[in-house]
């Protein structure tokens, strides 16, 4: 069976969408692969984002803000994580994929003292660990019998925890 590709999808891809990434790698094992990209990347990744995937024991060695030109695989699943209700525009992906939104709130945009723009780290690494796990819960033989419509909808339902 072929490993599933997984791509988090951002406009910038300096935060959340590499979070997702190196979590998501972290936690599901050869088993599946993720990558990020980013519609219009900043062409850096957030030191905080760094910082806070080094706390919590991840490997951050390699990682750049990329473009979605630069993915060499074509992804199975393609998950966006920018915060539509916080009136981002998502980039859409155009090629053959399940389609999923993990809408979270924009940490790199957070204002207040230094506790409180941490704080906004820690609850959209913590939104995306907790999505990502229930994804990795899911029972993938049913998924695939069952076909792309079943799964599409539970990565969306995954989307609104």
């Amino acid at each position: 069976m072929k490993t599933p590709e997984i791509l988090f999808l951002c406009t910038g891809n300096s935060c959340r969408s590499i979070l997702a990434e190196v979590t998501f790698n972290a936690l599901a094992g050869p088993a599946m692969h993720a990558s990020s990209a980013g519609s219009h990347p900043t062409g850096y990744v957030h030191p905080r984002a760094l910082a806070l995937l080094q706390r919590e024991g991840f490997s951050t060695e390699g990682l750049y803000s990329k473009s979605w030109d630069d993915i060499k695989k074509t992804p199975d699943i393609v998950i966006t994580v920018c915060a539509s209700a916080a009136g981002e525009t998502c980039p859409t992906y155009f090629g053959p994929a399940i389609r999923a939104h993990w809408g979270v709130e924009d940490p790199a945009k957070a204002t207040g003292s230094e506790a409180e723009i941490e704080a906004a780290f820690t609850t959209a690494y913590q939104i995306l660990r907790r999505r990502i796990e229930a994804f990795l819960a899911l029972p993938w033989t049913q998924w695939e019998a069952s076909g792309d419509v079943a799964l599409q909808a539970e990565l969306a339902r995954i989307g609104e925890r």
